[in-house]
């Protein structure tokens, strides 16, 4: 039996070209590139369990990039529940990428700090909706009957699902990734 790992020390390390396939291990080092950071831990790590990770990684991909949200509206979401959540991981990765879907650094600094009414940058009424959403969620769970109502004026259907879906993935991706451990990936 091995050693406990320290807090700051993965429980399960990234794994290489044998852990992980070619597969995982090109598209990982594919994304650090595009990312400018080493090849991302969260694939290296998730990637051990290669049937687990496809699937996760094609639903994922439904959400952000793929989904009905604006890139801007994902990102903010995603930076809220990181924040929340208390996720390193996400917050390191998901500022770069919220940078590049247009919220600048003092709207991302706002979302991490969870003003609901941020003063800074030009959230519009879709925006601020999403993070009462999104912090409603985290807190009950669920939604009330007249922020659901008030999604609805906002949002059509198929986005107020994605909204529910996208808050859920990452609340367990970040539960996910701080019960493994997974440190930051470095700049290149």
């Amino acid at each position: 039996m091995s050693a406990a790992p320290l807090a700051d020390e993965p429980r399960i390390p990234p794994g290489g070209w044998r852990e992980v396939g070619p597969f995982v291990a090109v598209l990982a080092r594919i994304a650090g590139r595009v990312q400018g950071t080493e090849p991302p831990a969260v694939f290296l790590t998730l990637g051990r369990h290669r049937r687990l990770f496809w699937g996760w990684l094609h639903f994922a991909g439904r959400l952000m990039p793929g989904g009905r949200l604006s890139r801007r509206e994902s990102e903010l979401v995603i930076v809220r529940v990181a924040a929340r959540r208390g996720s390193a991981y996400e917050l390191e990765q998901h500022r770069r990428l919220a940078r590049r879907a247009g919220l600048s650094r003092e709207e991302v600094a706002a979302i991490e700090a969870g003003e609901t009414e941020p003063s800074v940058g030009s959230f519009g009424p879709r925006e601020l909706l999403l993070l009462r959403a999104t912090d409603e969620l985290l807190a009950d769970q669920d939604l009330s009957d007249p922020l659901w109502a008030e999604l609805g004026v906002h949002f059509e259907d198929r986005e107020r699902i994605e909204i529910l879906m996208l808050v859920g993935h990452y609340a367990m991706l970040a539960t996910a990734l701080h019960a493994l451990r997974v440190q930051p990936d470095r700049s290149r």
